[in-house]
C-alpha cells in the first residue's frame, strides 16, 4: 500500500499525490536502546574509518565544535608535523587547561557508505581517546547523535545507516582517564618525540 492510500484512509478522503520524494525521519525510540546497559551516562566511543585506517576509541562529541585528533592517532598513520597546517586559536583541554594546537590537518572519515573530509586539529594533551568528532563532523555527514542510545544515525542513499558506540571502550577510557589523573605529573611532553 502506498503513502498516499494511507492518508487516503487516515483522512476518509480520496489518495493524495505526495509531492517530492520522502525521506526517513532520523530519531531514536526505546527500541534503539536493546543491547545497552541502562541507565547509564557513558560517552559515545565509536569506531571509525579514518584515512583507511579502522579507528577505535573516538568520542562523538556533539557539544563541542572541533574535530580533535591527539599524538598517538597522529603517530599511528604515519603522519609528519609537514603534514599539518597551521592554526591559530587556543583551546581549552577537559581539565580546563589552555592547550595550543600543533597544526590542522584534513583527512577522510568513513562511515559506512559515506565518507567525509574532516579537518583535525593536533593537540598535545592527554586524552584516553584516539580522536574527538564533533559537530563538523555530524553535520557534514548529516548525521545525529544520542549518547542515551549510544548511537549515530544518517541518512545514505535513503536508507538510514547507524554507527554503534561501544560502552564497554567508553568505561575503558574513563577508567584510563581517572588511573591517568591519579599518576605522578612527568614533564614530558607527548608529542615530544613527533
Amino acid at each position: 500500500m502506498s503513502v498516499s492510500h494511507v492518508l487516503a484512509e487516515e483522512s476518509g478522503s480520496k489518495p493524495k499525490r505526495i509531492k517530492g520524494n520522502i525521506s526517513p525521519i532520523l530519531g531514536f525510540s526505546d527500541e534503539d536502546k536493546v543491547g545497552t546497559i541502562q541507565p547509564h551516562d557513558d560517552a559515545l566511543a565509536v569506531t571509525l574509518r579514518i584515512r583507511g585506517y579502522d579507528v577505535r576509541r573516538v568520542m562523538v562529541d556533539q557539544g563541542s565544535g572541533a574535530d580533535i585528533m591527539y599524538p598517538n592517532l597522529f603517530k599511528g598513520l604515519n603522519l609528519k608535523l609537514e603534514d599539518l597546517t597551521p592554526y591559530d586559536s587556543l583551546l581549552i583541554s577537559f581539565e580546563g587547561k589552555a592547550v595550543i594546537p600543533k597544526g590542522q590537518i584534513r583527512l577522510p572519515v568513513q562511515s559506512g557508505p559515506e565518507t567525509v573530509d574532516v579537518d583535525f586539529i593536533l593537540v598535545d594533551a592527554y586524552s584516553p581517546y584516539t580522536a574527538i568528532v564533533a559537530r563538523p563532523w555530524l553535520h557534514a555527514l548529516s548525521a545525529v547523535s544520542s549518547t542515551l542510545h549510544v548511537k549515530v544515525k544518517f541518512l545514505s542513499r535513503e536508507q538510514i545507516e547507524e554507527i554503534l558506540g561501544s560502552q564497554s571502550v567508553a568505561r575503558q577510557c574513563i577508567s584510563a582517564a581517572i588511573l591517568h589523573q591519579a599518576e605522578p605529573r612527568s614533564s614530558a611532553s607527548a608529542t615530544e618525540n613527533l
